[in-house]
């Protein structure tokens, strides 16, 4: 069983990944913000991180830049999942460290496939 962070200020969002991460036999750890999630990922050291965009005192911008940049947690692959859906942020978004980015609304079966990537079967 792997271990995924999930970082987002959506009590609604948060509840929605973690039942997709959960079918898929993965154990859940949650943060509210960038700032909440960057000790997080240093704490747990998850397998894998979903991580929002907008959020308050760090945004996943930055949050994914600070857990990729150090040592410690360079290794974790971070997935981005945000209404940011412009090119730019996409591009922007891989320059900082994600592995992949998907945009909500949700789809269920894209969030699977690309967990699926980075994650060994449970």
């Amino acid at each position: 069983m792997s271990k995924v962070l999930i970082v987002d200020d959506s009590p609604s969002q948060l509840v929605g990944m973690k039942r997709t991460v959960e079918k898929l036999g993965h154990q859940v750890v949650t943060a509210e913000d960038g700032a909440a999630g960057v000790e997080a990922a240093k704490r747990e050291l998850p397998d894998l991180i979903l991580m929002d965009v907008v959020m308050p005192n760090l945004n996943g911008f930055q949050a994914t830049r600070t857990i990729a940049k150090d040592p410690k947690t360079s290794h974790i692959p971070i997935i981005l999942v945000t209404t940011k859906d412009q090119d730019t942020d996409r591009v922007w978004g891989m320059r900082q460290g994600a592995k992949a980015y998907v945009t909500k609304p949700i789809d269920d079966a894209e969030l699977t496939r690309v967990i699926k990537d980075y994650l060994p079967a449970a």
